[in-house]
């Protein structure tokens, strides 16, 4: 995945990014949400997007959010103005593989339908590590590829798109597994027909 051919892909996205993909991940948004909700701290949100999920954030909760497209931020940031939404501290434009943030500085990290749109999605996990507390959680909700059956023959179809697409359709899930540092704790399916998979992973040591 190109980053280049990811901004060209976000930014044609952009205007109608909540009634497509938006509207079809909102039940896994809305329960990665859930329960990241019944925790405490400070949050980051990695790919914050349009800022679809800024207002189901609880208000305990200290939010920072990035994105690399500037034309989805502008979004975002005006969810934020419009919502009166304070406990959002600040929406920043960065690179997911380099980020702007110290050592241990967040208590959860969420990554929503992000992990699969990244260039070196290894070098994204590790990152997301980095600044993640020992003991703290990385709550990622995502699709990843499938075995068998039509949905596995049909993300082998459309993988040699993904620049066009702006994401791997065939993204496997031990890209995240294997990510050292993180022991998983959970994982269940999740909605639109088992499609999206919510993962919570934990920071050792």
């Amino acid at each position: 995945m190109d980053i280049d051919a990811v901004r060209r892909s976000y930014a044609r996205w952009a205007l109608f990014y909540d009634q497509t993909f938006g509207a079809i991940t909102s039940g896994a948004r809305r329960r990665t949400i859930r329960h990241v909700n019944a925790r405490q701290g400070r949050v980051l949100e990695v790919g914050v997007g349009t800022g679809l999920a800024l207002p189901l954030y609880a208000p305990h909760l200290e939010v920072s959010g990035f994105d690399y497209s500037e034309e989805m931020l502008a979004q975002a940031r005006a969810r934020k103005e419009r919502l009166g939404l304070d406990h959002v501290r600040e929406l920043r434009q960065m690179d997911a593989r380099e980020l702007d943030f110290p050592d241990a500085s967040f208590d959860t990290v969420v990554a929503m339908h992000v992990i699969s749109v990244v260039p070196e999605p290894e070098r994204v996990m590790a990152e997301m590590v980095r600044v993640l507390k020992p003991g703290g959680q990385i709550v990622m909700s995502n699709h990843f590829a499938r075995d068998r059956g039509f949905l596995a023959a049909l993300e082998r179809i459309a993988a040699p798109l993904e620049n066009l697409l702006g994401w791997h359709s065939d993204f496997p899930k031990e890209t995240v597994l294997d990510t050292p540092g993180l022991a998983l704790l959970h994982e269940q399916t999740l909605p639109p027909m088992g499609m999206m998979t919510l993962l919570v992973l934990e920071k050792q040591g």
